[in-house]
């Protein structure tokens, strides 16, 4: 769903319905930063660091980046892009930030809440655990990518023993070896008498070859999957096999990419089906199937509690009631992946506002990492300046129609940046391709919808009479 889009007001709403509710831990760091630059208008930041079980940490934080008045018209003061060996700053405001997002989500109640992390953004994936876990998170939830090693990094940080994670580095040969590392006790020590449970672990996946290498791991096995079939927004698996593209430009997804639900349901642990399943009919299939649940996202996206900004959540649900459809981008993701982008005037899926963008990389979530001759990992993205990227040993075809996805989906949530030079960072909306649901309970009146409405709508037996 985006750069905070799954906010934690979305998460408890829905957790406080008795579901699990999941927080986005993607660019926490900037978000939450952004939020205390704003001055934390509503206090909900300053009431979470209250609770946070380090305090010197939590002042620090504090002291860096609030501002009491808010920015009055300033740009966003930088925070430092994600490294291999990032300063004890952003891993402070990193750990912090997780902390806030899920204490805010599970604040006042008892139900169980998540957060979702990409694999392919690995660097800031450790603290950030660490800090959801000091918080209490329930479940760790992770796709885009192969995520073997966390069921032993959950294991570890439980702990909070020193935990690495091996890094994917293009051009790293079988013997060079590059990780990320995060050694909780050596940053501020004494915290091992802070209580932490191990959350669970639910892997995304979207084929069975992977499920069953997942449930098979030396590692350790999930506790669960999430099965995500490519109607699902946000990024998705690659077809399999040769990348056809239709008459759209958008990627052709073909019987290898048909998930077997038996054998998933085979390997005997929880699993959920997201993507295409936002109907009553769909969730009792899915059970049938032996599924615990469905994952939902695109309705939930567009809800008055999610994260968007309020002006482009309602003009995202006008462009839906009046028909608007979702492309899946082959190139739009600097990661490679697919991305499904929602067709909206005034945002980057419109190739205008597009060319508007002078190419900048000033987040750097989704560089990717490489070895440079001298052994040392750089870091390189493909929306990044051309020049930029091909200096670095990109080629310059891998920059076409790549969008700077990390300002977009912030800019989503009304946290863009605006330049020196007076740009303002342009949204870009992403939903998965089933907006039926979206567009039946806009029919039903009114501009807008709860979480609460949603939750009614899939599962009618609960509304109140």
């Amino acid at each position: 769903m985006g750069v905070g889009v799954s906010s934690w007001q979305l998460a408890r709403a829905v957790s406080q319905l008795g579901h699990l509710g999941v927080v986005s831990g993607t660019a926490v760091a900037v978000t939450e930063a952004r939020r205390l630059a704003d001055g934390d208008p509503d206090g909900h930041v300053r009431r979470a660091l209250s609770q946070f079980p380090i305090p010197a940490v939590a002042d620090r934080v504090l002291a860096r980046h609030l501002d009491q008045g808010g920015r009055n018209g300033e740009r966003y003061r930088a925070v430092p892009r994600p490294t291999v060996d990032p300063g004890a700053s952003l891993i402070e405001l990193t750990v912090v930030a997780a902390f806030v997002q899920v204490w805010l989500a599970k604040e006042g109640h008892d139900g169980a809440v998540g957060i979702n992390l990409l694999e392919k953004i690995q660097l800031p994936t450790l603290p950030t655990l660490y800090g959801a876990m000091l918080a209490g998170v329930d479940y760790v939830l992770m796709g885009a990518g192969v995520p073997v090693k966390i069921p032993a990094v959950l294991d570890r940080l439980a702990a909070h023993a020193d935990a690495a994670l091996p890094l994917d580095v293009t051009g790293a040969g079988p013997d060079r070896r590059h990780e990320s590392t995060f050694a909780p006790q050596r940053l501020w020590g004494g915290v091992d008498s802070l209580p932490v449970a191990r959350p669970r672990f639910l892997a995304i996946v979207s084929s069975v070859t992977l499920a069953k290498y997942l449930a098979a791991s030396s590692t350790g096995a999930p506790d669960g999957f999430v099965v995500e079939l490519p109607v699902a927004g946000g990024h998705n698996a690659p077809p399999r096999g040769k990348l056809n593209l239709d008459e759209s430009g958008a990627p052709v997804y073909g019987p290898r990419d048909a998930i077997d639900l038996s054998a998933i349901a085979a390997l005997g642990l929880p699993f959920w089906l997201a993507g295409g399943y936002a109907s009553p009919e769909r969730v009792a299939e899915a059970r049938a199937a032996g599924a615990t649940g469905v994952q939902v996202g695109t309705a939930f996206a567009f809800c008055d509690e999610s994260g968007y900004d309020d002006v482009l959540r309602r003009a995202a649900l006008e462009e839906v009631r009046g028909g608007t459809s979702v492309k899946t981008d082959p190139f739009a993701s600097p990661t490679g992946y697919p991305f499904k982008v929602l067709q909206m005037a005034g945002t980057l899926s419109d190739p205008a506002v597009a060319g508007e963008r002078e190419r900048l990389c000033d987040l750097g979530y989704l560089r990717e990492l490489y070895e440079r001759p001298d052994g040392h990992v750089g870091y390189r993205c493909p929306a990044e300046p051309v020049a930029d990227f091909v200096a670095k040993g990109g080629t310059a075809e891998d920059t076409v129609g790549r969008q700077c996805l990390c300002n977009a989906l912030v800019a989503d949530i009304g946290l863009g940046q605006q330049r020196r030079d007076g740009y303002e960072e342009a949204p870009l909306v992403t939903a998965g391709d089933d907006l039926a649901l979206v567009a039946d309970l806009l029919e039903r009146g009114g501009t807008g919808y709860t979480a609460a409405d949603v939750i009614h709508h899939l599962l009618p037996a609960t509304a109140s009479p």
